[in-house]
């Protein structure tokens, strides 16, 4: 009988045993096509609290892993792969299955490759003193390998040297989320560098600093990359002149106006005071609150809200100038108007 009773337990363990196994599934590199073993493949609990990490374990030869720890909890789980200093995400929403869960990676360089700036944008609020200024790069990588340079910096910018260096950087990988960073100083003047991957897909990169002004004021600026275009978007309200700059009209929803830079730097007299942001922010928000450099994965809670919140109204600008983009901005360089068939094909690609 006790015989007969530990079988029946040792039969329920092994039919239980496959149910113990949190996430499986492969890594596959899809810069070469096939599996790709050695990859650090880690499962983390979301929640309000932030991450939590539950298990990691490498990846087996042919690709596949195997995690045996459960993330308890309604919640999402992310699955995420670390190769060759960069780190993939795979959210799995609730209820989404656990088995065959495919993790995407790509093999990394130091070299540019087909990662370039598709946009710049450098959006102008002067308010009460201050110049607030936030400057959005898009990144499209139509390749199949990652730009990765740690030591050169994949992105850098110019900060004028009134912010003594004070800068919030925020970068989104594609289908990501908004992430802090920490921008270093290059060994020349009032340069910055950012060593954020590249991934395959779009990726936006946004600074954002503020320095004292009052109106009318000149700011000068440096384009240190090659790639799409540079331009300037002030509020209503708010006007722009410059020998390096064109006026290319006003974005018809929120009626702010837009300039073309013409070259690789630009120096503005700005007149007025005027903010992109709603009416219904708060007073002390829409008066610039004071940034600061956000260190790595030590930020303060409010200042992180309040990023986050301006970065979301910059993609909605983003979103609305690409889908009514002024007719004077879709002209070519030359002052002839592009044809109709370009037109749709620009806005696309923008």
């Amino acid at each position: 009988m006790a015989r007969q009773k530990c079988l029946s337990y040792l039969l329920m363990l092994c039919l239980a045993a496959p149910a113990l196994a949190a996430i499986d599934g492969k890594v596959v590199n899809q810069t070469t096509g096939k599996p790709q073993g050695g990859a650090t493949v880690t499962l983390y609990k979301l929640g309000q609290a932030g991450p939590e990490q539950i298990e990691s374990v490498k990846s087996a030869a042919d690709g596949t892993f195997h995690i045996s720890k459960d993330a308890q909890g309604p919640g999402p789980r992310l699955v995420q792969a670390a190769y060759q200093d960069v780190t993939y995400n795979r959210i799995l929403p609730p209820g989404s299955p656990s088995n065959n869960v495919t993790v995407d990676v790509y093999n990394s360089a130091k070299q540019q490759g087909a990662a370039r700036v598709s946009q710049h944008m450098v959006f102008f609020e002067p308010v009460r003193g201050q110049l607030m200024v936030g400057e959005t790069y898009i990144f499209k990588n139509d390749g199949k390998i990652t730009y990765n340079d740690v030591d050169g910096g994949t992105l850098k910018f110019f900060l004028p040297s009134a912010t003594n260096g004070v800068v919030q950087v925020n970068a989104t990988a594609p289908q990501g989320m908004p992430v802090p960073q920490a921008a270093d100083k290059t060994s020349t003047p009032n340069v910055y560098k950012l060593a954020f991957p590249i991934k395959p897909g779009e990726t936006r990169i946004d600074v954002s600093y503020s320095v004292p002004f009052s109106a009318p004021g000149k700011f000068e600026g440096k384009v240190l990359y090659k790639g799409g275009p540079t331009r300037l978007v002030a509020p209503n309200g708010v006007t722009i002149k410059g020998d390096d700059i064109r006026p290319l009209g006003q974005e018809p929803r929120t009626q702010a106006s837009i300039y073309d830079v013409k070259g690789d730097s630009f120096k503005v007299e700005i007149a007025g005071s005027g903010t992109l942001r709603q009416p219904d922010d708060s007073a002390e928000d829409a008066g610039g609150a004071s940034i600061e450099q956000i260190p790595p994965k030590l930020y303060d809670n409010m200042k992180w809200i309040l990023a986050l919140a301006f970065s979301i109204l910059t993609l909605g600008f983003i979103l609305l100038y690409r889908a009514h983009a002024p007719e004077s901005a879709l002209a070519a360089p030359s002052g002839k108007p592009r044809s109709p068939v370009k037109d749709k094909n620009e806005r696309r690609r923008r």
